[in-house]
């Protein structure tokens, strides 16, 4: 997977990173820092792209 593909990223992920991000722009921050920011938030919250349910190591 290429550098900076959204591909492997659940729905909610990616409305959670656009809400993130529209946070940071109105708070002033340029629109690629944000959205930066936004996508390390939901990295941080959940641990990164799709994961599969059972057995997964939740460390």
């Amino acid at each position: 997977m290429p550098q900076g593909d959204k591909s492997s990223y659940t729905d909610k992920q990616k409305r959670q990173a656009a809400h993130i991000e529209d946070g940071y722009e109105k708070k002033g921050v340029g629109v690629k820092a944000a959205e930066a920011r936004a996508w390390a938030t939901v990295n941080k919250l959940s641990g990164g792209g799709k994961k599969s349910g059972s057995g997964r190591n939740t460390n």
